[in-house]
């Protein structure tokens, strides 16, 4: 008889490990399918209602760190050692772990509503930590599998990423919940779930009222171009090749000027580019914006030796150029670069414009700035790592919903995109679609106030307060257990 209830629940455990690292493994990643990371804690969560406290932790651990190994040929493409990965992923099944078995405690507890509270909430606060203490920002954040659910994405203009994987995780919590007191307290099962899908139906209808709204008037039309030629994708050297790419470049900027593009941007790193004066960069581009009466944002390797910048240089007709130094760099590769500290915003009678630079798109508070100064429209040179164009190259795209501006985003080995305040893509194309892959479109420039960009981060708080408040009910509650441990 013992082997037996042992046996079935080994096969519980595994079923539970296999669905929920399923759904991470085609829901999250590179390439995710959304609808499945509504559901993915469902079958761990389940398990867990039946489990000890630590078979509950190790299949949740399990299953998550299983379903990350979508992420193994990523990071082993950019010569990430195993163990990189492991330390990456362990990380967050650790904190899966933590969840789940907070979330076990305080329902066995008689305090249905805080476990559901708290399971979202440790996730979403270490989401929120990871962001204040890594060189990666939000990357990695659940709520950038939901960039395609435009109705859902629209949160992030009240909460940032915080809310939405709050949500993402506060959803099937309420399933496990009301499936797992549908006998015992129907009634408060009932009200749970209720709850929880008029939040989700609130949301969503905020969002597609938010999409619904009239497109602003404003535009100006942008043209990218970025070229994944061999010998064109890498950092030219200084001198006659950098001067050569450069020039090949001017002869694609003067096509779309000619096609009507106001602005035109280039990708990030293009060549380098050092300090002696007249640069060959100001030589080539500031005769063609005077010419074409159009700006031009080039981005460069600019050497003023002993430092090195990534830096966009931005060519205005009859205006010296303007900078932008990169903020935050991609360690190792970019460890040699020097930060740079200063936004860069200039007024135009279409709206604000301004410039980031690539990674600088995945951290929340330099675009708070920029959103804050009123932008209307970033232009954003990149430079991605082909594998993850989709994954990174629409991480900026959540900036714009959160802040209120369109994007233009020219990356190499990445996509030539386009997206308005809403996160809708207007235009996109890939880089490598031609010799040198260009894109012209209209862009609207009207800023959008949200109330992301008028209170910050408060959700993040609201995740922190509701886990301290779990913590104390865990504590208060340690006397009174709904259910013993098997």
């Amino acid at each position: 008889m013992a082997s037996a209830v042992n046996f079935r629940r080994l096969a519980a455990a595994i079923i539970a490990i296999a669905g929920t690292a399923v759904m991470i493994w085609f829901g999250n990643g590179l390439n995710p399918w959304w609808p499945l990371m509504w559901f993915f804690p469902l079958p761990v969560l389940l398990f867990s209602l039946r489990a000890s406290w630590w078979s509950a932790a190790l299949t949740a651990f399990t299953a998550l760190l299983l379903g990350s190994l979508n992420m193994w040929p990523y990071l082993r493409a950019l010569a990430v050692p195993f163990a990189g990965w492991l330390s990456i992923f362990s990380s967050a099944a650790f904190v899966f772990a933590l969840a789940v078995l907070l979330f076990q405690a305080l329902l066995r507890r008689c305090a249905p509503w805080t476990a559901l509270l708290a399971f979202p909430a440790v996730w979403v606060v270490a989401e929120y930590v990871r962001n204040l203490v890594t060189p990666h920002g939000t990357a990695g954040s659940l709520a950038y599998t939901q960039l395609h659910f435009l109705p859902f994405l629209q949160l992030a203009s009240i909460t940032g990423p915080w809310g939405m994987s709050f949500l993402l995780l506060l959803f099937p919590a309420a399933l496990a919940v009301g499936l797992h007191l549908r006998h015992t307290a129907p009634k408060r099962a009932m009200q749970i779930a209720a709850a929880v899908v008029g939040l989700v139906v609130l949301v969503l209808a905020f969002g597609a009222i938010r999409l619904a709204l009239p497109a602003p008037s404003n535009q100006i039309k942008v043209g990218l171009v970025a070229s994944d030629l061999p010998g064109n994708e890498d950092i030219a050297d200084s001198g006659e090749k950098t001067e050569l790419l450069f020039q090949k470049y001017a002869a694609q900027v003067e096509k779309l000027a000619t096609e009507g593009a106001q602005v035109i941007v280039l990708p990030e790193k293009v060549g380098v580019v050092v300090d002696s004066g007249a640069t060959t960069s100001d030589a080539i581009f500031q005769p063609l914006a005077d010419k074409t009466k159009s700006t031009i944002v080039v981005g460069m390797v600019y050497a003023n030796l002993p430092a090195l910048y990534n830096r966009a240089r931005v060519y205005s007709p009859g205006v010296p150029p303007r900078n932008y130094d990169k903020h935050h760099m991609l360690p190792p590769f970019e460890s040699n670069l020097k930060p740079g500290t200063v936004p860069l915003l200039w007024p135009e009678p279409s709206g604000n414009q301004g410039v980031e630079i690539c990674k600088d798109m995945d951290f929340t508070q330099l675009s708070r700035e920029y959103g804050k100064a009123g932008a209307g429209v970033l232009f954003v040179p990149a430079w991605d790592f082909r594998i993850d164009r989709a994954w990174h190259g629409h991480i900026a795209i959540m900036r714009g919903v959160e802040d209120g501006f369109a994007i233009a985003r020219a990356a190499k080995d990445g996509y030539l995109t386009v997206s308005d305040n809403r996160g809708r893509i207007v235009a996109e194309t890939r880089s490598d679609s031609a010799p040198f892959a260009a894109l012209i479109a209209d862009v609207p420039t009207t800023h959008a106030t949200t109330l992301y960009l008028l209170l910050g981060d408060w959700f993040a708080w609201v995740a922190i307060a509701a886990l301290v408040f779990a913590c104390f009910q865990l504590y208060w509650t340690r006397g009174r257990m709904a259910a013993q441990s098997p």
